[in-house]
């Protein structure tokens, strides 16, 4: 089965055009309805601040714009640290989130390595372990009936072999809005520590998961394996895109001090205004995704019922967290023609399953997002 669409011929180690970026370079600010973008409904500057306690506002008015430390504001680290069960302050550096992609790559492989990623997925996630000169496979996931999307873990043992050096997921995972169970999770970790290999978890759209209790929901993957490192930031759970502000955090102090090496290539730093912004951010945190929450189920609840009328152009599964879902296109279209479609007719913005390179036995697939407060609107 091909899943990648350019596996077949591969072009010279480096970085080519970003599929899913260019897409949205060109569409996103000029379609009048968008329901396919993955982060939620971002908060105003205003908003924040009115929810911010009294230090954080006094960090922000006596805010001065000099450098700040490269590996981010101490207080912020500190907060950060809150969101994990055995990670220190100084086990986190706050980056970009796609930065964090970029070094950890860089940090951990190299040209003829293998490594393992969830597919689909955030190109970025395969293509620059690819431009590395890697080889990757893709974990793609099966399609039960019953329950939606599922990454099955035999599967994933399957494709570990003893050059293995990376195993890359995201969970809740993008675009399909499927979460493995605690007994899964706890399979894959352990599938991964057996192999010896480094985890890569990418945790964007942590703490939205759908009708599960706090002891139910999936501890992060830094808490689970000390050669695991973990992504999260402001992006998609906190509303807070604009920042371009989220973190790395691990045990593995051998690949954190290399990914630092390599920032000082890229950003050197944070910017450090958004710092501040995002340690508001984190301190309501809990308000943040309440609200949220809200959002996605009143999004998801729309979504459902406009495709309940046309079930016969999508068949979709409702996701298990997340912001996203991944119907199948069943009118006989391609995912670019359907999309196209609906934005000429409609002047609705869908994205194509090419964006994600995923060509599955030729099936067809369209991302949906209903993070946005204006979902029901625009469904």
């Amino acid at each position: 089965m091909r899943v990648f669409a350019d596996s077949a011929v591969r072009e010279p180690p480096g970085l080519g055009a970003f599929k899913l970026e260019r897409y949205f370079a060109k569409h996103e600010f000029t379609a009048p309805h968008l329901l396919c973008c993955s982060d939620c409904e971002a908060l105003s500057l205003t908003e924040l601040l009115a929810m911010s306690d009294e230090d954080s506002l006094a960090r922000y008015n006596a805010l001065t714009l000099g450098y700040p430390e490269s590996q981010g504001l101490p207080i912020l680290r500190e907060e950060v640290a809150k969101l994990y069960e055995t990670v220190d302050a100084s086990e986190c550096n706050i980056l970009c989130p796609e930065e964090g992609i970029y070094l950890t790559m860089r940090a951990l492989l190299k040209a003829g390595d293998h490594m393992i990623v969830t597919a689909p997925g955030y190109e970025s996630l395969h293509a620059i372990a690819e431009g590395i000169g890697a080889e990757v496979s893709a974990w793609t996931p099966r399609e039960d009936p019953a329950g939606g999307f599922r990454f099955d873990v035999s599967d994933l043992e399957e494709l570990i072999r003893p050059e293995t050096k990376l195993v890359t997921v995201n969970f809740p995972h993008n675009p399909t809005g499927a979460l493995p169970t605690l007994t899964e999770w706890d399979a894959i970790i352990d599938t991964v520590k057996r192999s010896g290999a480094h985890l890569f978890s990418d945790e964007m759209y942590r703490l939205l998961e759908r009708d599960i209790e706090a002891a139910e929901a999936l501890p992060s993957a830094a808490d689970k394996y000390e050669k695991a490192i973990v992504l999260f930031g402001m992006s998609k759970t906190y509303s807070l895109p604009g920042l371009r502000i989220g973190w790395l955090v691990s045990h593995e102090s051998a690949a954190m001090k290399r990914i630092g090496e390599l920032k000082d290539w890229t950003t050197i730093c944070p910017p450090a205004p958004s710092e501040v912004l995002a340690l508001m951010g984190l301190r309501a945190g809990s308000a943040i995704i309440e609200r949220n929450k809200k959002i996605i189920e009143d999004g998801i609840a729309a979504i459902g019922h406009t495709l309940e009328a046309h079930s016969d152009q999508l068949a979709w599964y409702e996701p298990q967290a997340g912001t996203v879902a991944f119907p199948k296109v069943t009118t006989g279209e391609t995912a670019d023609a359907f999309c196209a479609r609906a934005l000429e007719e409609s002047g609705v913005l869908l994205l194509p399953s090419s964006c994600y390179s995923y060509v599955p036995d030729g099936a067809e697939y369209i991302r949906l997002a209903f993070g946005r407060s204006n979902t029901a609107h625009v469904a």
